[in-house]
């Protein structure tokens, strides 16, 4: 019988998604990787070579997902306060990407540290840049703000509903649901990114 080797690298993938969501890279055990996916553990190494390469496999597999499933793509029209709906709705339905964002920012974050999909993520948020340039040069998206820092902003906003849910439960307690935390995260996205009318 012939090993199937691209199956046996997304059986992992997928195991190590959640085993890293869960514990982060330090946390993360290879052995719990290999049993969840029901693959012998050095199948790991011979495929991703150590754990900090797996997370980076991992991340930039989920990043891939992301992109694929939530572009950025103006076609006459930049709506930022859709795009920040649009993945508010991506993480509601894949609660384990923000943590492997929050894992990758605390244990990756400083400029020593290579994060996953380098350069291709580095173009990708470069294409997001200058969509809202291009944006803001027409007048479609406020021009107050350089765009890198206004594209943060706007992700940061998504994110952050996401990542510190203490603080939704705390400033809002009872009030919250989906709906209604991702019609905040859109109309906040409009106002900060649209231009001020005249």
């Amino acid at each position: 019988m012939a090993w199937d080797t691209a199956r046996t690298q997304q059986l992992l993938l997928d195991a190590a998604v959640e085993e890293f969501a869960e514990f982060g890279p330090d946390g993360a055990r290879i052995a719990r990787v290999a049993t969840r996916a029901g693959v012998n553990k050095e199948r790991i190494y011979q495929y991703f070579g150590n754990k900090e390469r797996l997370f980076s496999a991992v991340l930039t597999s989920e990043l891939g997902k992301l992109a694929e499933a939530v572009p950025l793509a103006p076609t006459g029209h930049l709506d930022l306060g859709d795009y920040a709906g649009r993945v508010f709705d991506y993480h509601s339905a894949n609660p384990h990407f923000s943590r492997l964002l929050a894992w990758e920012g605390l244990q990756r974050g400083t400029e020593s540290e290579e994060l996953a999909a380098g350069p291709e993520r580095t173009a990708h948020y470069g294409e997001k840049v200058a969509a809202v340039a291009a944006a803001q040069r027409t007048g479609e998206a406020t021009g107050d703000v350089d765009p890198g820092r206004l594209m943060f902003a706007v992700i940061g906003l998504v994110n952050a509903w996401f990542t510190l849910p203490q603080m939704v439960r705390l400033l809002l307690p009872g009030t919250a649901d989906a709906a209604t935390n991702r019609e905040a995260v859109v109309g906040l996205v409009n106002r900060l990114t649209r231009p001020a009318a005249d």
